[in-house]
């Protein structure tokens, strides 16, 4: 275990030390203080009553998820391809480690990375509510800004997974972060077919389930989190069989 928590803290090493590292952040800070000044100047104090009210429906994949989706792609696409395009990745697997534990250990990288910018981006939220709202009233709690995140976080995590494999089957930074951008823009489509319920793109936003809603009838809360997870199986099934199988000699 201690091999493998080494193996986890070098990949984030070498996100980290990029000098390009604490742009995402940054854009993200900088947006949601921009539309925290756009809502609160066009709309109004009154549109919010609260940070925790504004933090609530902005972190939802509805308001900052695809843009925060496209910063971690951006931010980790690179993490397998960039092996190939260098030539380091017969460096990598030469060590004493399975190419299933070096595997892993990106994909927990990954993971981290997007973790951190949705804590990044749940706390500028707030703070940019603060500015603007005010930190009192309404009927939104900490609860409700939780909620938000749980969304959000699944939203990420599975469009990082998806970028994750792209990665590792093209060897290709660019065809990565253009596939998932592209996805981004068009899974919000509904196809009023009853096949499209078993489709990824309906399933992604689990806050559609909220009041009692649902993206397509049919569809319940549970039914999207089942499909989610059998998608998650199958894009790291993919990847892992693809990095485990190749020749890269």
């Amino acid at each position: 275990m201690r091999k493998f928590n080494k193996l986890v803290l070098n990949e984030w090493l070498k996100i980290s030390k990029k000098r390009s590292f604490i742009i995402p952040y940054a854009l993200m800070v900088m947006l949601v203080l921009l539309v925290g000044y756009i809502v609160h100047t066009v709309a109004g104090a009154d549109m919010y009553s609260s940070a925790a009210e504004f933090t609530a429906d902005l972190l939802l994949p509805a308001g900052i998820g695809q843009v925060l989706v496209i910063l971690v792609i951006i931010g980790t696409a690179g993490i397998v391809s960039k092996e190939y395009s260098q030539g380091t990745i017969k460096f990598l697997l030469i060590r004493a480690r399975s190419r299933t534990a070096i595997l892993a250990s990106k994909y927990i990288a990954v993971l981290l990375y997007t973790l951190s910018m949705l804590l990044v981006a749940a706390a500028a939220l707030f703070i940019s509510g603060l500015i603007f709202f005010g930190g009192s009233g309404g009927d939104a709690g900490m609860s409700d800004i939780l909620t938000s995140l749980l969304y959000i976080t699944v939203y990420c995590i599975v469009y990082s997974t998806i970028g994750f494999m792209l990665g590792i089957l093209t060897k290709s930074t660019g065809v990565t972060i253009g596939a998932t951008i592209f996805a981004t823009t068009i899974d919000k489509l509904i196809i009023s077919r009853d096949f499209y319920k078993y489709v990824l793109f309906p399933n992604l936003n689990l806050a559609a389930y909220q009041d009692g809603g649902a993206p397509m009838p049919g569809m319940t809360l549970s039914f999207s989190i089942v499909l989610l997870c059998i998608y998650m199986v199958l894009f790291l099934f993919a990847g892992f069989t693809v990095f485990r199988r190749r020749d890269v000699a």
